[in-house]
């Protein structure tokens, strides 16, 4: 009878012999048992509550032959008996492939910006009363001046800039206001933008001697009348100007400064007038009597005051042609200064300022005699003489020459000169000023005089260098 069981191979005596398949299971079981270490252990549970990491799992690799035998012991089928010879079991190769971790991921919340609403905050306002008494709101001068390029303005060959936000009205062949943004853009009783003030600031300029006759205003002759707002019966009160019935209550004392404008000397008047009580308007006038050229403003609202310096800092008359009897001297003598420039700051301690002037003539008319002459103009820190002294270079000597223009009579012909055409003659002079001679633009003038036998000094040339004075 055959025995249809494997047969079972071997034994130490102490227990029955196995068979091939189970030798078999017994090594792949221990191979795989050899894996477990407390590594691979799962751990305790914390005490709180975490995300849970899922663990590697291990694969196990058993060859094609193994797989089978195993798969014959579990179905116990019965095979043929096997060879008694001892044969080496197969290594079991193991190969862990430990599976993707999932990691705890988080989706950021939109975070919220704060961003600007827009809300309108209140702006600040300006009552104007109309001329009819009724205040109305409106905004402010410092709201109302734009922020943006000034655009250029050509009157008569002098150019100015006109402020952002203004508009230049030509009124006539020699006059322009140029109109603040606070205007009034309807019509409005008692005022026309012919009128210009209040509202705007007026520049004049003059070409013709025909122009100052007959009244013309405004003058120097203006700049220097102590009332000189008494022939002008208007009122130019921001917001409701208009024609006093009785002229003005009351004018201030004038008060006259002078400054540089244009590389050249400016003069200003101001005034403060009173139409009726309660009604003031700051009047002010500036002049520049070498080009007769001017700049008003009547009754400009103090916020303006910026942009009405901007248009007088940049007046250029540089293109412009004076009447000709704005130019007391000709043109026959050119006279240029050096050491002594347009702003230079002169101190008033007694140190000396020296400067040189040349006298060239550019014309066809040879002078027998040209008389030099250099003179301080008076000026706001010092009236009405400059105390400060002057001295001309003859040689190795320096003459003591009046500083002050002289009175009257003829100048006197000392240091005269002879000039062809073509020729000039460099003279030096040393100045100094004094503790009584004030800060403040003091004109120095240069001046070539022909001075006949029988008649009246004639300028035939003429050049002035406003400086500053400053106090030490």
């Amino acid at each position: 009878m055959t025995d249809k069981l494997p047969r079972r191979i071997g034994g130490d005596g102490d227990g029955p012999a196995e068979t091939p398949t189970e030798r078999l299971l017994r090594e792949a079981m221990g191979a795989r048992a050899s894996l477990v270490t407390a590594d691979s252990l799962r751990p305790a549970a914390p005490p709180k509550s975490r995300i849970r990491r899922l663990r590697p799992v291990y694969a196990v690799t058993v060859p094609l032959g193994l797989a089978a035998a195993m798969a014959l012991g579990v179905l116990t089928f019965h095979g043929e008996p096997v060879a008694h010879d001892q044969v080496p079991p197969p290594a079991a190769t193991v190969t862990t492939s430990p599976s993707p971790t999932a990691e705890p991921t988080t989706s950021p919340s939109p975070t919220a910006t704060a961003t600007d609403t827009g809300t309108p905050t209140g702006e600040p306002e300006t009552d104007v009363r109309p001329a009819n008494g009724t205040p109305s709101s409106g905004p402010s001068a410092t709201n109302t001046l734009p922020v943006g390029p000034a655009s250029s303005y050509n009157l008569r060959g002098v150019k100015f800039k006109v402020p952002a936000g203004w508009k230049a009205v030509q009124l006539s062949a020699s006059r322009v206001c140029v109109l603040s943004p606070g205007a009034p853009t309807d019509p409005q009783p008692g005022w026309t933008s012919a009128q210009c003030e209040p509202y705007g600031v007026l520049v004049v300029a003059y070409n013709s001697p025909d122009e100052l006759d007959g009244g013309a205003w405004p003058t120097m002759a203006d700049l220097g009348s102590e009332s000189g707002w008494g022939h002008q019966p208007n009122c130019p009160v921001w917001g409701r100007p208009y024609v006093p019935a009785n002229g003005y209550s009351s004018i201030g004392t004038p008060v006259r400064t002078r400054d540089i404008v244009a590389g050249k000397t400016i003069d200003k008047t101001q005034w403060q007038v009173t139409c009726q009580p309660g009604d003031t308007f700051t009047a002010q006038l500036w002049g520049l009597s070498s080009d007769q050229v001017f700049v008003v403003a009547n009754g400009l609202k103090s916020d303006y005051q910026p942009a009405l310096v901007s248009i007088l800092d940049t007046l250029d008359v540089s293109g412009h042609q004076p009447p000709a009897s704005a130019t007391a001297s000709g043109t026959d003598i050119g006279i240029t200064v050096d050491g002594l420039v347009t702003g230079q700051q002169i101190p008033d301690d007694g140190s000396p300022t020296t400067f040189s002037v040349t006298f060239k003539n550019t014309g066809k008319t040879a002078y027998a005699q040209v008389t030099p002459h250099v003179v301080a103009e008076s000026y706001g820190g010092s009236q009405p003489t400059v105390h400060g002294t002057l001295e001309r270079q003859d040689g190795a000597v320096w003459t003591p020459v009046d500083l002050n223009r002289p009175g009257a009579g003829k100048p006197g012909i000392a240091g005269s000169f002879a000039l062809a055409p073509g020729q000039s003659v460099t003279l030096k002079y040393r100045m100094k000023l004094t503790k009584e001679d004030g800060a403040g633009v003091m004109p120095v003038t240069a001046e070539a005089l022909s001075i006949p036998a029988d008649g009246p000094a004639v300028t035939v040339g003429q050049h002035t260098v406003p400086v500053r004075v400053t106090a030490k």
